[in-house]
C-alpha cells in the first residue's frame, strides 16, 4: 500500500511544484477513481503535519487550529493558479506559511492532483515523496472512511484579486507610459482590460474542469488553432495560451503565428539578454542547433542540461549560487522561470515580460509586433520523438532502462556508432549524460538521459538524438531533430541496426515504433499527426509524438 501511494501520487514528481495526481471521475479506460475525498484528505493532513513539524523546527509555532487535523489555520483562496498560490506566501497581507492546491493541470479532464507550496518554492520530490508515505500509513489505517469536514471552516481570502494587482502593477511600472500610465496597454487588443486592452473576442473564459473545447495545454495543436482563428478574426495584437493552473502558456503573434517550443524560449530569450547582456540561459538538451546560435548572436550562453522543467529550473538557482548569472530557465514544453520572480515557473509572468516589451516596441515606433524578434531563428527541418517501452516485470523496468542508456553512451564512446559523438556545452556536461553537474554538489539524479550530435561526409553536422529514460512510465524517449530532408529517418536507421539489434537491447525494448519510422518515415509522421488529434478530443495514450509536419 505505502509505495502504492509513492508512485501514484508522485507521477508528476519532476515538477517544481511536487504535485501528487490520480485519477479524480471516470472516464479514463482500465483506471479505477483512486483520488477520493478521503485520499485528499489524508494527503492534505500529512502536508499540514510536514508543515507544522518545519515550522517547529524553526521555532515559529504561528499554526493554531484547522488544515484538517493537522493544526493549521486554513485559508480557502477559490479559483487560483499554480504562481498565484506559491505568491501567497511571501505577497502582503497574506504572507502564509504554506499553500496547497488541487488542478489537473495539462492533465485530461479525469485527472487531478495537489500541489504544494512554501515560501522556498515547490517541494522536492523526496519531500512529496514522505508526505505520501504518511498518508498512505493513514489511509490505510483509517479504511478510507474519514470525514471530509474540517473541525474549523476555512475562511475565505481574495487572493486572486491581491495578485492580479501585483501584475498588473508591474506592467504600469517598467512601461511607465507617458500619457496612460494606468492604461499602458490602452489601443492594443489581448486579455488585459482592466490596463485599457480591447479584449474582445476572447475564447473559454469560463472554467470548467471536464474540458470541453480541448486539452488544456499551451502546445495542444486544438488550442493554438482556435486561438490564431479568434487572433486573425479579431485582428488582435498578441494571443495567449495557458495550461489549468496557468504555470505555463504560449502565445499567438498579431499574424497568427504560434509561439512555442523553442520559438518561445527564444523569444524570452531576446527580451532577457536585452535587459540582461551576457547571461545564461539555460534550457534541456532537446532544444535545437539554430536557438544555440540565436542566443549566442544574441551575446548569451546557452546552457544544455537534463529533460524536466524542474531540473532546468534547479541548475539555474545552481549557477547564479556559484556566480555564474543566468536569468532565464526555460524548458522546451514552454515551462519556465525568471530569476527576477523567485525561479518560479510562472506562465502568466512570462506573459506580462511578453506584453511589456510589445508595449515597448509600440512607442518605440514599431508596429511588426513581438513575432519580429524571432524572425531569424532557424527551425530544424525535422523533429521527431519516438518511444520504446521496457519488456520487463514493472520493478526491473527502472534497472533495465538505465543498463540501456548507458550502453548507448559506451557504443559512443568506443567508436562503434560512426559520425556520432557525445555533445557538450559549457557549464554542463551533456557528455556526461547530463548526469553529471560542473560544480561541486551535483543534483541528484532523476532519470539518465545522453545526447549525440550526427554529422556525415556529405552534410557534415546536420542534426542530433537524445535518449531519455521516463520518470513516469516503463519507457525511453528518442528525440531527434536534423536540418536535412530524410535526416531523422537514417538517423533512426542507424539506432536501430547498429546500436538496438547489434547490442540485443532490442530483446527488452519493444523497437516497434523505431522500425516503423524507419522503414516509413513521411507515412510514419502522418501516422503520428492522426495519433494526436485523437488525444486532443480526450483520448489518453502515450504513443509517440511528431514536430514535422
Amino acid at each position: 500500500m505505502r509505495r502504492w501511494w509513492t508512485k501514484k501520487w508522485t507521477g508528476l514528481g519532476g515538477c517544481k511544484t511536487g504535485p501528487t495526481c490520480g485519477v479524480a471521475v471516470d472516464g479514463e479506460k482500465g483506471r479505477q477513481v483512486d483520488l477520493t475525498p478521503p485520499a485528499v484528505e489524508a494527503i492534505a493532513e500529512s502536508f499540514g503535519e510536514w508543515v507544522v513539524g518545519e515550522l517547529e523546527r524553526k521555532r515559529r509555532r504561528r499554526c493554531g487550529g484547522g488544515l484538517g487535523r493537522a493544526g493549521c489555520a486554513v485559508f480557502d483562496m477559490g479559483l487560483a493558479t499554480t504562481p498565484a498560490c506559491f505568491m501567497s506566501t511571501i505577497l502582503p497581507p497574506f504572507e502564509y506559511d504554506a499553500s496547497i492546491m488541487m488542478t489537473a493541470s495539462h492533465l485530461p479532464y479525469t485527472r487531478n492532483g495537489l500541489k504544494f507550496f512554501t515560501r522556498k518554492g515547490g517541494l522536492t520530490s523526496p519531500q512529496v515523496e514522505e508526505i505520501c508515505d504518511k498518508a498512505a500509513r493513514k489511509y490505510a489505517n483509517r479504511l478510507a472512511k474519514v470525514s471530509t469536514v474540517l473541525r474549523i471552516k476555512p475562511t475565505r481570502v481574495d487572493f486572486m484579486s491581491a495578485y492580479a494587482k501585483h501584475l498588473r502593477d508591474i506592467i504600469k511600472q517598467i512601461v511607465n507610459h507617458p500619457l496612460h500610465y494606468d492604461f499602458p496597454l490602452q489601443g492594443f487588443q489581448d486579455v488585459l482590460d482592466k490596463l485599457g486592452a480591447d479584449t474582445f473576442g476572447s475564447l473559454h473564459l469560463n472554467p470548467d474542469g471536464m474540458f470541453p473545447n480541448h486539452i488544456p495545454n499551451p502546445e495542444d495543436k486544438t488550442a493554438m488553432a482556435l486561438t490564431r482563428a479568434a487572433m486573425l478574426e479579431n485582428r488582435a495584437d498578441l494571443g495567449i495560451v495557458f495550461d489549468t493552473d496557468v504555470d505555463w502558456s504560449g502565445v499567438v503573434d498579431k499574424q497568427g503565428n504560434p509561439i512555442n517550443g523553442d520559438k518561445l524560449i527564444a523569444l524570452m530569450s531576446a527580451i532577457v539578454l536585452k535587459e540582461h547582456p551576457n547571461t545564461t540561459i539555460v534550457t534541456d538538451a532537446r532544444t535545437s542547433m539554430a536557438l544555440t546560435r540565436f542566443i549566442a548572436e544574441r551575446g548569451g550562453r546557452h546552457c544544455l542540461y537534463r529533460v524536466g522543467y524542474r531540473n532546468v529550473i534547479d541548475k539555474g538557482v545552481q549557477l547564479n549560487r556559484d556566480g555564474v548569472e543566468a536569468h532565464l530557465m526555460m524548458e522546451t514544453s514552454g515551462h519556465g522561470a525568471l530569476k527576477e520572480n523567485h525561479f518560479l515557473d510562472d506562465g502568466a509572468y512570462m506573459v506580462v515580460k511578453i506584453i511589456i516589451e510589445m508595449v515597448r516596441m509600440k512607442l518605440e515606433g514599431s508596429d511588426e509586433g513581438i513575432g519580429s524578434l524571432i524572425k531569424d531563428l532557424e527551425e530544424p527541418l525535422e523533429s521527431v520523438e519516438l518511444r520504446m517501452n521496457i519488456v520487463s516485470e514493472p520493478r526491473f523496468a527502472k534497472a533495465k532502462g538505465v543498463e540501456a542508456i548507458e550502453e548507448f553512451r559506451n557504443y559512443i564512446e568506443q567508436g562503434r556508432l560512426e559520425g556520432w559523438e557525445l555533445d557538450s556545452c559549457g557549464d554542463c556536461w551533456v557528455s556526461e549524460g547530463c548526469l553529471v553537474d560542473s560544480n561541486d554538489s551535483p543534483a541528484a539524479i532523476d532519470a539518465h538521459m545522453y545526447r549525440a550530435k550526427v554529422s556525415t561526409a556529405e552534410h557534415g553536422e546536420h542534426g542530433w538524438i537524445h535518449l531519455r529514460q521516463s520518470i513516469h512510465n516503463p519507457n525511453i524517449a528518442v528525440n531527434l531533430q536534423s536540418t536535412i530532408p530524410g535526416g531523422c529517418q537514417s538517423m533512426t536507421r542507424a539506432l536501430r541496426d547498429k546500436f538496438l539489434v547489434a547490442s540485443g537491447l532490442d530483446k527488452i525494448l519493444d523497437i516497434s515504433q523505431i522500425d516503423k519510422y524507419a522503414s516509413n518515415g513521411k507515412l510514419y509522421e502522418q501516422m503520428v499527426a492522426l495519433d494526436f488529434f485523437d488525444e486532443t478530443n480526450g483520448k489518453i495514450h502515450e504513443y509517440v509524438r511528431s514536430g514535422t509536419s
